[in-house]
């Protein structure tokens, strides 16, 4: 298990192998998340491009229309 050195301003620096592993770059932030039992949890969330992508890829022209009416019938025979 790797470990890190606290500095004196009470900073650590993670190594290239770990921010690797969370596919961290520079720039990115990282989440951390304090647990009750006095351990952290890293993680790091990749994001390219901005809302305006995300809507675009859920726009399928040639996906089928389905009504409320079709859904409802569909979970009634589950």
């Amino acid at each position: 298990m790797p470990t890190l050195t606290v500095t004196a301003k009470g900073q650590i620096t993670l190594r290239q192998d770990l921010l690797k592993h969370l596919g961290a770059a520079p720039g990115q932030q990282v989440e951390v998340h304090k647990l009750p039992d006095c351990t952290l949890t890293i993680g790091s969330h990749v994001q390219d491009g901005d809302v305006n992508d995300f809507i675009a890829c859920l726009h399928k022209p040639d996906a089928p229309v389905v009504s409320i009416d079709d859904m409802n019938e569909v979970i009634a025979q589950v």
